[in-house]
């Protein structure tokens, strides 16, 4: 798991080179999430509404990113899931973000406390 590379605090700062890979790894999570995230709401569009891929593909995107659909939804079944999506896409938003700033908080505070061990010594 990704956490487990995370260094103890008793260990020295990773070196650059490699908290900019740890980023990366953290970005592409991120990113895989969104995508999958994204893959979800297309499918319920087109199986729920009868879009085709690119009309569900809009529709998601924006709801993802907080505009709302841009066609009308006209089953049931299509606004309870734009609903649910809307709220899905809220909390995954802020996960995905968590996730990517892990490694950024992670070395800040890694930091701090070797600070503070050394004026303590």
């Amino acid at each position: 798991m990704l956490l487990d590379e995370l260094e103890h605090r008793a260990e020295r700062l990773l070196p650059l080179k490699e908290f900019y890979r740890r980023l990366i790894l953290f970005g592409l999570l991120s990113l895989g999430i969104i995508l999958l995230s994204l893959a979800l709401g297309i499918l319920g569009y087109m199986s729920l509404e009868g879009q085709d891929m690119i009309d569900a593909f809009l529709n998601a995107a924006m709801l993802m990113g907080g505009m709302g659909p841009v066609r009308v939804l006209n089953t049931a079944g299509g606004k309870i899931f734009a609903g649910l999506y809307a709220m899905y896409c809220g909390f995954i938003l802020i996960f995905s973000v968590a996730i990517f700033m892990t490694p950024i908080f992670h070395r800040l505070l890694h930091r701090f406390h070797l600070e503070g061990r050394d004026k303590t010594a």
